[in-house]
């Protein structure tokens, strides 16, 4: 049975592969660039292809009989191209990463771009599993630009609360989906089962590396954007966070669920545990005067 892993070089597709050789799955990871690939399992196999040229996936997708399909960006061609490339090579299952986003009502653009890209899987024929993943604790280290410049985070949630997930979390739910039967036409919601608003999440950095750290309100939801992408968003982009984020500020529970503990058996992984294993990167950034 033979894997293959998209998004191979990112948080996710990283955990997911070390995971899957953990597992003495036979797998592939299409890639760009190989050198990006560095450090993850020799045994592995590397397919040099870009979803976004498809006449280069035909070799990448031989004999594949199982796909984790991780797309970026806010569009469907990514999608489709590995589709078209999976039904050609005869795949049996794609484990799809979606987002939680989806399953709002009314559904927010964050949601739309990714219910466009499960619609394209559905209509593929193809048995699927779909992952729909919280934020995800990686995303604290879009914090690093203003701690290493101020000591400073921005918060814009306020009083809002939710449940960050360990990407590897995420990852040991796919490598199950890939790996085991009982998984196709399923739907997961994956989140962590600890709820925060930012700060909270500010004084577990703070207690891991031995430092305060301050954390100041955005004054505005375009100063919120800016911080996250200091080079600019497409207007599509920046609106869909800004909305992302009023929704994230009005939710003072915080959304979760259950769904990791019931699939593997433990409690998702801690913030500070994740904290643990980071800190180094936490600790580049300078002590206040």
């Amino acid at each position: 049975m033979m894997i293959l892993v998209t998004g191979a070089t990112g948080n996710i597709g990283r955990a997911l592969v070390r995971e899957l050789d953990a597992r003495e799955a036979e797998l592939r990871i299409l890639v760009r660039d190989p050198a990006r690939a560095a450090g993850l399992p020799e045994r592995a196999g590397r397919a040099v292809g870009d979803l976004g040229e498809p006449a280069t996936l035909a070799p990448a997708f031989a004999g594949v009989d199982r796909l984790f399909l991780l797309t970026q960006g806010i569009g469907t061609d990514y999608t489709a191209a590995a589709l078209a490339a999976a039904e050609a090579a005869g795949v049996h299952h794609i484990v799809h990463l979606s987002s939680f986003h989806v399953g709002f009502d009314p559904m927010p653009a964050m949601g739309r771009w990714h219910h466009e890209r499960e619609l394209l899987v559905r209509a593929c024929g193809i048995p699927a599993t779909f992952l729909r993943p919280g934020g995800f604790m990686t995303n604290a280290l879009d914090w690093l630009p203003t701690l290493r410049a101020g000591n400073y985070v921005l918060d814009p949630i306020g009083p809002g609360r939710h449940a960050p997930i360990d990407p590897a979390d995420i990852a040991e739910v796919a490598a199950l989906a890939l790996t085991e039967a009982g998984h196709q036409g399923r739907e997961y919601a994956l989140t962590g089962d600890e709820t925060f608003t930012v700060a909270e999440q500010v004084q577990v950095i703070s207690r891991t590396v031995g430092r305060a750290i301050e954390v100041r309100a955005a004054a505005t939801p375009a100063e919120a954007v800016r911080s996250r992408f200091p080079h600019g968003a497409p207007p599509a982009l920046a609106d869909a966070v800004t909305e992302s984020l009023a929704l994230m500020r009005a939710d003072t529970v915080g959304f979760r669920t259950d769904t990791v503990q019931r699939l593997l058996g433990r409690r998702p992984r801690t913030f500070a545990d994740w904290c643990a294993r980071h800190a180094d990167a936490f600790r580049t950034a300078p002590a206040p005067a």
